[in-house]
């Protein structure tokens, strides 16, 4: 009975909530850059290949074929312009 009512006089509850709050507002820069740098011209044509590939891998019933190779290069020319802006951000 006394635990209960120094959570209730304390507002443990409360603060619980309210930190909770703040965590939502907070944005993870790499997450916006990486989005920023997923629109350049180099990423989405990239992008558009690594969609083909799916889009004809998905088509057949049996297949030998991964999109491995484009997922690769798309990641790797997203991330080569994230390296130059990121660090920007950081503190």
């Amino acid at each position: 009975m006394v635990f209960e009512e120094k959570m209730i006089l304390n507002g443990e509850p409360e603060d619980e909530e309210e930190e909770e709050e703040e965590e939502e507002d907070m944005v993870d820069p790499l997450e916006v850059v990486r989005d920023k740098c997923a629109q350049a011209e180099h990423c989405v044509h990239a992008r558009a290949k690594l969609e083909d590939c799916e889009s004809r891998v998905g088509s057949k019933s049996e297949t030998r074929e991964d999109c491995t190779e484009e997922l690769f290069d798309f990641l790797h020319a997203r991330d080569h312009c994230v390296a130059h802006k990121v660090f920007h951000s950081v503190k």
